[in-house]
Order: structure tokens, then C-alpha cells, then sequence
């Protein structure tokens, strides 16, 4: 498929390679400590079709934050079947493990008990 896309061959090793690359950089962002405070804080989900023994529409969970000079930064995703609140329960403690703090308002659409597990300011 690569081939066909791109016009480039990659031996299954080198393909291996490369996924091995890109897990060590998805794991150090799930990990990295949140230093900043942020105003505001988007939390929605979206569906993507993704392939895994087929190609089925599952839900990214997306953690916005915007600083108070208005940075915005992704500081966290997840992906599952469906959208439920368990899934938010663990990214909020997660992001509260990571450090962080001092939300000032939190957006998110029909998840109204999770909110309190975000910090406050």
C-alpha cells in the first residue's frame, strides 16, 4: 500500500522499524509531565474509521488546553470502541497525575459528571 501511495518499497523490517520509532514517541507523549496552566480546556471525541482485524469507526477522545497567552496544545488522546465515561474518568486523573491544574473552564458536550474530576482553579 505504501508502494502504491507514495511510489517507495520498505522490507517488512524496515516497516517494523519505523512502528517501533513511532510507538517510543506516542508512549513519551502520554507520559510527558503538563507544566503549564491552562484557561480553558476542550474536551470532545470524534469517530475515525481505523484497521484493526477491519476497518471500524472508533472514537478519539481529545484533550485541548489553551494557556492564558492563548497557546493551545493536545495534552492527551485516547482511542476506544465508543464513547463513554470511563474513558474521560481515566484521561482526567491521568492529566491530573501529568500535573495538570488550575482549569478555569472546561468545554465538553453531555459529560457534565466527569468535569469534576478535572481540576479547578
Amino acid at each position: 500500500m505504501i508502494e502504491k501511495m507514495y511510489g517507495s518499497y520498505y522490507s517488512p523490517t524496515t516497516v517494523s522499524n519505523i512502528t517501533a520509532q513511532v510507538t517510543k514517541q506516542i508512549e513519551a507523549f502520554h507520559q510527558r509531565t503538563i507544566k503549564a496552566n491552562y484557561v480553558c480546556l476542550f474536551l470532545d471525541a470524534t469517530y475515525l474509521p481505523l484497521r484493526r482485524d477491519s476497518v471500524q469507526r472508533e472514537e478519539v477522545y481529545i484533550a485541548l488546553g489553551i494557556t492564558s497567552v492563548g497557546i493551545k496544545e493536545v495534552l492527551d488522546y485516547r482511542i476506544a470502541p465508543s464513547e463513554n465515561a470511563g474513558v474521560w474518568s481515566e484521561m482526567a486523573e491521568d492529566l491530573k497525575k501529568r500535573g495538570l491544574e488550575q482549569v478555569q473552564l472546561i468545554i465538553a458536550d453531555g459529560i457534565a459528571s466527569i468535569i469534576a474530576r478535572f481540576p479547578e482553579s
